[in-house]
């Protein structure tokens, strides 16, 4: 998979004024929502499909995101999604925060970066 280097900086402002600097990556634009966070280790895909997450910005409290990329969307027998929440792996958060983010996805199944992905 191709590794992306380059990142624009980017802020978190919340609705008292607070600002948080960090740097953008995936899909760069302006974006509001109410900021919410999971506390699970693995399973970014199935939360950024998660249809309870439309429209929030979240936040992911694991330190490590993006490590082993982004599967093919696969069905089992019942019609149901293996690796994601929504029936098409259709993402529905507005923003995601992590710590710390990996631009080499490294699994047997990731056919993408999650940067790719949410690009």
């Amino acid at each position: 998979m191709e590794l992306e280097t380059t990142f624009e900086s980017a802020e978190l402002v919340l609705q008292d004024g607070t600002k948080y600097a960090g740097k953008s990556f995936g899909h760069n634009s302006s974006i509001g929502g109410e900021v919410v966070f999971t506390t699970g280790m693995v399973g970014y895909p199935e939360a950024l499909t998660d249809p309870s997450y439309c429209g929030q910005i979240l936040v992911l409290t694991y330190p490590l995101i993006g490590n082993y990329g982004i599967p093919n969307v696969e069905h089992d027998p019942d019609g149901l999604t293996r690796y994601f929440e929504s029936v098409n792996g259709k993402i529905h958060i507005s923003g995601l925060v992590v710590s710390e983010f990996c631009l080499d996805a490294s699994h047997w199944q990731s056919v993408m970066t999650l940067s790719q992905w949410l690009d």
